[in-house]
């Protein structure tokens, strides 16, 4: 029975696997990737030390840890082989609250359903109609909304237990993860079989866990946190942070299930306060408490001009008590925010009064800090957001196009107002109140911007968005005011002054809720608290400069990664860097609490460098000996331990090792991490470390797609790595994560290129036995290259050792694999073709080959390259430490005649075939060639030469070389036909002004770097075998005895006259 292609694919894949399996065996039996530091401290590129953020150990590595790490370890790869000695070090993170969280759900779920437990099923499928808001306003509570139908999964998300049933566990095995530290038992150990397996070349010895767990570690983050405290870097302070109600601690990054980098959003509360007497609902507080409106803003230099408040139609509100005598009518998710903000009269809990409807506030009269209309009224407006902000909004329709336009509709529409039982005098008798000097739209910006879009009603979202945008931006930074006791003064120099009367004046209160929606991992809706707990002080001016400083000075690899870097330094703030619930380390002076996941994680590249000999000694070192001045003679400088209990020999080495490794050459990272771990990891290098010690390189790349779409477990989309391995082999893996690319856009990964990798490194493999064979039995050409082919070939391999070199080094391993294998394979193959066959091929240019493709490939292929040194061209060593291929300096004239001589042929056959389709087959060529310029494109480019900058690398203009050209003997010989002459150089100007600037001045030469008669001659027998023809000559356009040969086709020589680098072929 014939096999199938899926099975003489899988046979292929197989090989690959068995091949890396055997590989990994001799990478352990030599310890290639144990890296040891010298005594002698190293030169620039003698050494590299490159770190990946330690992944978070609450699951499988997949297939996004990958692509990020093959970053680095292509890297580590390229700097081993080309003879620097290189630490590519890999530890765990297990700090923070997911895996406390985790190991908490299964409880729960055991203690609900039973062990195992029994989950209710999901429902059905159902198309379901839901609101999309949009927010694109400043201003809370606003927003653009639209219906969408939408497919949902009706019921429930996964549980915990059956998250870990995917991971193929047993319910016996998954109940042991009750236990937190089961997580840390299990997972591990299988990402480093995973990462062996996939050829990572980490020096394992130098792996370790995070946490209290792992007592030598727990020791240094310690260390690290007194440290920065000594400093004066860290705080006890009152501060709004992101907080998860539900864990009772704030939530981190790392915490947070969704809503990574949000931050809180402050805003200015006003205090509308309800006149009495009050309605129905809350009458019974009248005389005892004030009833007051809250409203969010971020705007309070604009309320002199409110003429009313806005509430939703359809919003549920209610009033809540704040204090003894205040009570705020707003949302509930605006209480529960507020409430965690020491505005609630019992701390950390709602209190809620009444609840009240949209019906139940409008038309309740109020009295408005600032608002110069003493009594204002709360009204309907359809574009009220109640999941952003309070649900209650100031309205200044002078400046607000949303609030112009909601007004303009009440007034203007007696059914509007009769649906909602607004009363006329609510709304007729307020008039616009100009507030603010808009330079470009006047006083009443929001009147005169709407009637220049011809925006009719508050329904037309895009309009209303995009005019916001125009006003309060100019409004902003160059608006005046004309109201107000802050008259002529600019807005953005009174905003900040007036927020703050109306703070001390008690007529507002700041309030603060997270600018987007968090969830934390433990299924919480975050909110803002008002903390008191220790802060680390990012930010602190004279903090800050230092880390720009350390910015300035470092290889970011792109302006996208530097300027992501630039905004984070902007913006940073104090980061609340301790936590009560979940894994790590104790505050030192502060038992109570622990450092969050993203404060422990900032310098442990540093006990990267001496992890080994204090985990490995443990007969000799105890974590107790860790003392503070242990690690301050080992990591900055410090004085020798007086009466240290480690040996002063072996505290010497770990110094040593210390500052061999150190600075970090190079930290590669998704993008996601600039924003609060690497920029954490320089604040607290510059801090804690000598400059010489600060990070040199950061490299950050997109997210990984499949397939084209975003990996998701849910939507099946999804690989862990050992899944990716079984399934390609680690090596087509990595190919194709070279190929994905290496830009800060998300990067793809392809499963058919992991396909065509398995393909043609099997086929090269068979390719080379079969060519090795050959060459041991005298079936290839010996002596030393002497043809053209040789020299083009050998050149080409030349030039693959350059350029492949300079990508490596840049890190566009994209371009390495390009430039490395294709561009080779491909100079390869064209060789065979000009050979003619194998026997013709030259055997010390074969050889050579062999030995620079297995090399060049090596740092993204190490398996199959491993295993061609070995057992294919049987070379001594390791392939990963060979050293980079020699190579001479590229011949660019020779590659650029062979370019021309593969294009010149590929264009023939095209004309042949399409001459050969009209019946008649020719037998003979003849190539007329016209090997320098003449007549009026020698004149043009003449004229270009002299009109161009070279050190500008800029052209004169149209106009100065027109006439220049009107001047010359071309028209001149033409009978003053000027414009005749225009119409046939202008084209050509043009073509050469852009081939100039793409390759340089050499484009306006008058001939080719190289005889293209003298190409043509020596590669006689290849053209006429590539185009199947008996004879062919080759002529120079300016002999008239070669063009007589033409025959009655000779006036295809006028009609398509030869130009350098452009010959006309003749078919006869």
């Amino acid at each position: 029975m014939a096999e199938t292609e899926i099975e003489r694919s899988f046979k292929r894949r197989d090989k690959l696997l068995e091949m890396e399996h055997e590989v990994q065996k001799w990478w352990d039996e030599g310890r290639v990737f144990e890296a040891e530091a010298s005594e002698q401290f190293p030169k620039e590129g003698d050494k590299f030390f490159g770190t990946f953020p330690f992944p978070y150990m609450n699951g499988y590595l997949h297939l996004g840890h990958a692509f990020s790490l093959s970053k680095l370890e292509f890297a580590a790869a390229y700097h081993r082989i080309r003879g620097a000695n290189v630490l590519l070090p890999f530890g765990f993170h297990c700090t923070g609250m997911p895996i406390k969280a985790s190991a908490d759900k299964l409880k729960r779920e055991i203690e609900k359903f039973g062990n195992p437990p029994v989950f209710p099923p999901f429902l059905d499928e159902e198309e379901i109609v839901v609101s999309q808001p949009e927010v694109k306003s400043n201003e809370p509570s606003k927003f653009k909304g639209k219906k969408a139908k939408a497919a949902s999964k009706v019921g429930r998300e996964k549980y915990q237990w059956e998250i870990m049933r995917g991971y193929e566990l047993s319910d016996t095995e998954i109940a042991k993860f009750q236990d937190p530290k089961q997580w840390l038992r299990f997972f591990p150990p299988l990402a480093v079989e995973d990462l062996k397996a996939f050829g990572l070349g980490a020096d394992w010895r130098r792996s370790f866990i995070t946490t209290e767990v792992n007592p030598f570690f727990d020791k240094f983050v310690r260390w690290q946190m007194r440290k920065l405290k000594q400093l004066g870097k860290i705080v006890k302070d009152l501060r709004y942070t992101i907080y998860s109600p539900l864990d009772g601690q704030p939530c981190a990054d790392h915490d947070r299930s969704s809503g990574e980098g949000v931050i809180p959003q402050e805003y200015t509360l006003i205090k509308m306060e309800v006149v009495p007497p009050y309605p129905t609902k809350f009458a019974h507080l009248e005389g005892k408490k004030k009833v007051y409106l809250a409203a969010a803003t971020l705007r309070p230099e604009t309320m002199y001009g409110q003429t009313n408040c806005w509430v939703l139609p359809d919003g549920k509100y209610g009033a809540f008590e704040i204090n003894e005598n205040e009570v705020f009518i707003l949302t509930e998710r605006a209480a529960r925010n507020l409430a965690y903000q020491r505005l609630s009269i019992v701390h950390e809990k709602v209190t809620r009064v009444v609840e009240l409807t949209c019906q139940d506030l409008i038309g309740l009269p109020v009295r408005s800090p600032l608002s110069f209309n003493e009594i204002i009224y709360c009204l309907p407006m359809l574009s009220v957001m109640t999941d952003k902000g309070t649900g209650i909004v100031t309205s200044v329709p002078s400046d607000s196009p949303d609030d112009f336009m909601a007004l303009q509709d009440l007034k203007s529409k007696a059914p509007f107002r009769a649906k909602y039982g607004v009363k006329d005098e609510w709304v007729l008798p307020f008039e616009i109140i100009p507030v603010i000097e808009h330079p470009e739209f006047g006083d009443k910006s929001a009147e005169k911007v709407c009637t220049d879009m011809k925006i009719k009603s508050q329904n037309e979202r895009e309009k209303l968005d995009a005019a916001k945008k125009v006003i309060y931006k100019g409004g902003f930074y160059e608006g005046t005011m004309i109201a107000g006791e802050y008259t002529g003064m600019r807005v953005q120099d009174v905003k900040n002054i007036i927020r703050n009367n109306l703070l001390e004046q008690g007529q507002a209160v700041v309030y603060s809720e997270p600018e987007k929606k968090v969830m934390s991992r433990s299924g919480d809706e975050c909110v803002v608290a008002l903390t008191d707990q220790w802060y680390i002080t990012y930010g602190e001016s004279t903090w800050r400069k230092a880390a720009e400083k350390c910015l300035a000075d470092m290889n970011l690899y792109s302006d996208e990664t530097r300027h992501g870097f630039e905004h984070t330094l902007s913006w940073l703030n104090q980061w609340a860097c301790s936590r009560s619930f979940g894994l790590g380390t104790r505050i030192p002076w502060d038992n109570e609490f622990l450092v969050e996941s993203l404060s422990d994680s900032t310098i442990y590249m540093a006990y990267y460098t001496v992890c080994h000999l204090l985990e490995n000694n443990k007969e000799l070192i105890k974590p107790d000996h860790l003392t503070d001045d242990v690690w301050d003679y080992m990591f900055i400088s410090g004085p020798e331990p007086k009466c240290s209990e480690i040996d002063l020999s072996l505290l010497k080495k770990m110094k040593n090792e210390f500052e061999y490794w150190y600075p970090v050459d190079l930290r590669v990272s998704g993008k996601d991490l600039i924003q609060n771990h690497l920029t954490f990891c320089i604040y607290n290098h510059v801090a804690l470390f000598p400059e010489k010690y600060w990070p040199r390189g950061f490299r950050c790349n997109g997210h990984i797609m499949l397939n084209g779409e975003k990996m998701a477990k849910g939507k099946g989309n999804f690989l862990t790595l050992k899944q990716a391995i079984d399934e390609f082999s680690a090596d087509a893996i990595r190919f194709s994560l070279a190929d994905a690319g290496d830009g800060m856009d998300d990067a793809n990964f392809v499963s058919l290129t992991a396909n065509t990798a398995i393909l043609r490194l099997t086929k090269e493999l068979g390719w080379m036995e079969e060519v090795v064979a050959a060459a041991e039995s005298a079936g290839l050409r010996v002596g030393p290259p002497c043809n053209y082919a040789d020299r083009v070939f050998d050149n080409e391999m030349n030039i693959a050792v350059k350029i492949t070199e300079k990508n490596y080094s840049e890190y566009m391993f994209r371009e390495a694999l390009k430039t490395g294998f294709f561009d080779l394979q491909n100079a390869r193959d064209e060789y065979r073709s000009s050979c003619g066959d194998t026997s013709g091929m030259n055997r010390d240019l074969v050889l050579r080959f062999m030995d620079v493709q297995t090399r060049l490939i090596a740092p993204i292929c190490p398996h199959y390259s491993e295993y061609v040194w070995r057992k294919i061209v049987k070379k001594q060593g390791f392939v990963i430490k060979a050293g980079w291929p020699e190579a001479q300096n590229p011949d660019v004239t020779l590659q650029k005649a062979n370019r021309y001589l593969q294009d010149s042929i590929s264009n023939f056959r095209k004309l042949l075939k399409k001459q050969a389709s009209g019946g008649s087959q020719p037998t003979t060529g003849l190539i007329y060639v016209n090997e320098q310029y003449d007549g009026w494109k020698r004149e043009c480019l003449n004229i270009l030469r002299n009109k161009f900058d070279t050190q500008n690398r800029k052209f004169a203009s149209d106009a100065e070389m027109i006439q220049v050209l009107q001047k010359s003997e071309v028209v001149q010989k033409e009978n003053n036909n000027f414009k005749q002459t225009l119409k046939k150089c202008m084209p050509f100007l043009k073509f050469k002004k852009d081939e100039t600037l793409t390759l340089g001045v050499q484009a306006l030469d008058l001939r080719l770097p190289f005889g293209e008669i003298e190409v043509f001659q020596e590669n006689l027998e290849l053209i006429k075998k590539q185009l199947g023809l008996e004879k062919v000559e080759i002529l120079s356009v300016t002999d008239p005895d070669a063009v007589i040969k033409a025959g009655r086709h000779a006036n295809l020589l006028n009609q398509a006259p030869p130009s350098p680098g452009s010959p006309t072929a003749i078919f006869l």
